[in-house]
């Protein structure tokens, strides 16, 4: 008999089906990957399970006992938790009172205790790696680091049934090996996890079977040893998926972009180069200063020490905008709280930058800024049921690429991706790096931010290393593995190539 069952599930959104007729079936003591496109109905089924979201009708089934989860509250009495993809934290709240909150676990007073909240939060925080004070404010913790205190918040519910998804999207080697530990002593202790993820090599390593989505119907279930990745890639796109490839970029070019000595309250001497048409990776760990590299070009943080030469010219942006006019542009790493306005349409978000062009005395000519939209839609291979939607309910990986016609439109010169395949389904990867490959082509400067080494291995010509703020290394790709990466973003000195 199933621990868990999931039957004839529907969920409707705005008539769009979410879920027809979906299926799933869990076991006690297994990690099972849930996987499909963005868009497929995996984070819907998985709410669904979790109470916080009502089906249009099917069943739920706990042990052979029919269930009805009204609320996550219902579902946490039962034993099951969730780990939200969309980090559902509080950020104007501590950490220790975001862990604490709602928390059955937790034995509240008539009076906050913060004493108790601390000891109650230590264990958890270390079991993931987490070391910053229970009393910091979220809103200081980084993406990573918020997504580390989700999964402290989840496991001192203590679950026996545990969905999590895409839990380590944001997260580095180092703190992603830190959760496949975590994942691998919960299963000893007897619980069940559902693993949503992209990220095949992590599918492959932690689980013990698949469920593949695609338009929200249930393809089929595999045992792990009987699979391998082009089959579950068919099963959830219905089609080989041909892969995007790049040629070398010409590193002996011109300069595009130079950095001498930045220093900022993260970075310590930062210096590089970047060349026209080349795509320069940023790899580091959590914290180590990539996010607020790209923060300095964009304008976003100011520059106390050091120099930059843009197209020969100093720069030093105070904003945004004077970034922007300059032909600097930024894909933020968090695209929902630094990128888009979730409750403007695909379209609006995405032709911001050319409002000037598609308007004339204050008015917005729509057919022009429909011209030019459908165009950049086609060639990022946008997914919507319309262009008029509003872009928050989208999947996340067409959230990504509105974000990404956007940058194509303002016309950058240099533009600097944060994490722009992060949580996204390996369709919708194979777009984003096929863009990347032509921007560079045509002659853009690519700086390129990531939590997964084989992407930076894949997509760059150099790849730029930073720990503590610090570059500790620059390697040419061609001649580089993943162990040397690693070597450099762990240790204080590291050979630059």
């Amino acid at each position: 008999m199933a621990l868990f069952l999931a039957e004839d599930i529907h969920k409707h959104f705005g008539g769009i089906a979410a879920l027809s007729a979906a299926r799933f079936e869990l076991a006690a003591g297994e990690v099972h990957a849930l996987m499909g496109e963005n868009g497929a109905g995996k984070s819907s089924l998985a709410r669904i399970c979790a109470g916080s979201l009502r089906p249009d009708s099917g069943r739920l089934w706990l042990e052979g006992r029919e269930i009805v989860l009204e609320n996550p509250l219902d579902a946490q009495r039962l034993g099951i938790g969730i780990i939200y993809q969309e980090l559902d934290l509080f950020p104007h709240l501590s950490v220790g009172e975001n862990l604490v909150i709602g928390n059955l676990g937790f034995a509240e007073g008539m009076m906050v205790n913060p004493k108790a909240i601390a000891e109650f939060c230590r264990p958890y925080l270390d079991q993931v790696g987490l070391t910053v004070d229970s009393a910091a404010w979220v809103s200081s913790l980084s993406i990573a680091q918020q997504q580390l205190l989700a999964i402290a918040r989840a496991l001192s519910m203590n679950c026996r049934i545990l969905f999590m998804d895409e839990p380590s999207s944001a997260l580095s080697e180092d703190a992603a090996e830190r959760l496949f530990d975590v994942i691998a002593l919960l299963k000893a202790k007897g619980v069940a996890i559902v693993y949503v993820s992209h990220k095949m090599d992590e599918i492959f390593r932690l689980c013990d079977r698949v469920t593949v989505l695609r338009d929200g119907k249930t393809i089929g279930t595999r045992a792990i040893a009987a699979t391998d990745r082009a089959e579950l890639i068919r099963m959830m796109v219905g089609r080989d998926l041909e892969s995007a490839t790049r040629t070398a970029g010409a590193e002996s070019g011109a300069v595009a972009l130079s950095v001498r000595h930045l220093t900022t309250r993260k970075l310590k001497d930062v210096s590089f180069e970047l060349h026209h048409g080349e795509v320069l990776g940023i790899a580091g760990l959590v914290g180590a200063g990539r996010s607020e590299l790209g923060a300095c070009l964009f304008g976003l943080d100011s520059i106390p020490h050091g120099d930059i030469i843009l197209k020969g010219r100093a720069f030093r942006p105070k904003s945004p905008a004077e970034a922007q006019r300059h032909g600097v542009g930024l894909v933020p790493e968090d695209r929902k709280l630094q990128g888009l306005m979730l409750r403007m349409s695909v379209k609006e978000n995405a032709t911001l930058p050319v409002l000037a062009r598609v308007s004339r005395w204050g008015f917005l000519r729509a057919s022009e800024e429909k011209s030019l939209f459908d165009p950049a839609a086609k060639r990022l291979r946008l997914k919507y049921a319309s262009p008029d939607i509003a872009v928050g309910s989208l999947s996340g990986g067409n959230q990504q690429k509105a974000l990404l016609a956007r940058a194509i439109f303002a016309d950058p010169d240099v533009l600097f991706l944060d994490d722009p395949a992060r949580g996204i389904d390996v369709a919708a990867k194979e777009d984003i790096y096929r863009l990347i490959h032509e921007l560079a082509a045509a002659g853009k400067s690519i700086l390129l931010a990531s939590s997964e080494l084989p992407e930076l291995m894949r997509c760059s010509d150099r790849i730029l290393v930073l720990k503590e703020g610090r570059v500790t290394g620059l390697f040419k790709t061609e001649n580089t593995t993943q162990e040397m990466i690693m070597a450099a973003a762990t240790h204080t000195l590291a050979e630059a190539v």
